[in-house]
């Protein structure tokens, strides 16, 4: 918003002084307006689009912290300063508590008015702009932007809403690929943090040194290097989010470390003899079983208890397998929106079963990078069997049930493969296929374990 052409309300029971404010406002380039009495002033602010109000405190019928309150009724972001004498500055204060933007003492000149009738346009359009672009990120990254169909994913829709503004902790557990990290961002976008930073770090990326000053921060002179000081991602989260990714390949020192953050919400940085307080909400993920690294001694118990309040599973891609076509109409708008000049405007029907048949040990993220290789490569604008990745085209032999593909395999794989088939059956519920393979919880976990993942860096 602008200054010029602003529409502003000037209101004083004394005429003269208000017109002469308006005259001096209009010689600015606003479309301002004198008013006397109070009363029609606040028929005004009803009915007419005033983008600021100026009026004075002590007049008849409606005083100034009437208009105050009949301005915020008609339009909350409208600024209102009041204007008053000397020796009710009191009063002034409590407009400024009661919502008013700024406060004038008589007398007053006109370029003392004008700067502050633009200081609070400005702020009128910050603020617009701050509420137009949380919705527009809740609109791209919100939950409502993560599509399926899929039982399985329809309930971890169901538990991220209940969870959004929710202070606890989450953990997120899941394959590498599952989207662990789009569901942290869309659950900070659909909360009431949402206008807070959402701050992500993968803690297998870093060594231990520098991801303890990664995370906490450190003083000036701290280490060999720190050569200034440095906030840290918990500071920077404040009155946001925190996704901790890969929290399993956190060092034990820092386990604990972090245990006290989530325990205290105190953080003393590195080489600091104070902490500092901070409200943030962590969300940690990962690919690993936790309780498995327990036992084995690298994750503390404690901690794990701490993480654990709400625990989301994101499914494998294999196990949603209806969530493939919606997810291929998205991949595809939004490669065709990165390359324009690609022919590729759709799949075809053989492509697609294609699509749908293909195990997907990348989940979706391989999905998105084999649509948009597709999209750069393709030469026609339907999409066959034949463009898609060999990867994806390679068919098992003739009689072999797809969980067996590949011929004799070792019986363990075996396991996980006819494991992960019953699942996939049974909508990703997993209390469901157990029931039906006649084994407990535990035991079906390991079997759908993948061996491959225990050698993931």
């Amino acid at each position: 918003m602008t200054t010029t052409g602003a529409r502003v309300l000037v209101v004083d029971d004394q005429i003269d002084l208000a017109e002469t404010l308006a005259d001096g406002l209009a010689d600015r380039g606003y479309d301002a307006v004198a008013c006397s009495s109070s009363a029609e002033a606040a028929r005004r602010l009803d009915t007419e689009p005033f983008d600021v109000l100026v009026t004075d405190l002590r007049m008849p019928e409606v005083d100034g912290m009437g208009l105050l309150a009949a301005s915020r009724r008609a339009m909350p972001e409208r600024p209102v300063i009041v204007m008053t004498a000397y020796g009710a500055i009191e009063t002034a204060v409590d407009a400024i508590r009661q919502g008013a933007f700024h406060y004038l003492t008589k007398p007053f000149g006109i370029d003392e008015l004008a700067l502050f009738l633009g200081r609070a346009l400005e702020d009128t359009r910050l603020r617009r702009e701050a509420r137009s672009l949380r919705a527009t990120l809740v609109d791209k990254m919100g939950l409502g932007n993560l599509v399926a169909t899929s039982a399985a994913m329809l309930e971890v829709f169901d538990v991220a809403h209940r969870l959004a503004d929710a202070a606890t902790p989450i953990l997120v557990l899941g394959e590498t690929g599952t989207g662990k990290t789009a569901l942290a961002r869309a659950i900070h976008a659909a909360s009431v943090r949402s206008g807070r930073p959402f701050v992500s770090v993968n803690c297998a990326a870093l060594p231990e040194t520098l991801l303890e000053s990664e995370l906490f921060g450190h003083v000036k002179g701290a280490f060999t290097g720190a050569t200034s000081a440095r906030a840290g991602l918990f500071v920077e989260a404040d009155g946001g989010t925190l996704l901790l990714d890969e929290i399993a390949e956190m060092s034990p020192a820092l386990q604990a470390k972090l245990l006290h953050v989530l325990e205290s919400g105190g953080v003393r940085a590195v080489g600091a003899s104070k902490e500092r307080s901070v409200n943030v909400r962590v969300i940690a993920a990962t690919h690993r079983d936790l309780r498995e690294r327990v036992h084995a001694g690298t994750f503390r118990e404690d901690l794990l208890y701490r993480l654990d309040v709400v625990t989301i599973e994101m499914p494998a891609l294999r196990h949603r397998r209806q969530d493939i076509p919606l997810l291929v109409e998205r991949f595809l708008a939004e490669a065709k929106a990165k390359h324009a000049r690609s022919p590729v405007e759709r799949f075809s029907p053989e492509a697609m079963t294609r699509l749908a048949e293909y195990d997907w040990p990348g989940n979706v993220r391989e999905l998105a990078h084999a649509i948009e290789r597709v999209v750069v490569l393709g030469r026609d604008p339907e999409v066959a069997a034949r463009d898609l990745p060999a990867t994806i085209t390679h068919r098992a032999p003739p009689g072999l049930p797809p969980t067996l593909e590949g011929g004799v395999l070792p019986i363990r794989d075996v396991q996980r493969r006819y494991a992960a088939w019953a699942l996939e059956r049974m909508g990703g519920h997993k209390g469901r296929t157990a029931e039906a393979l006649g084994v407990d919880a535990k035991t079906l976990a390991k079997w759908l374990s993948d061996p491959r993942l225990d050698h993931t860096p």
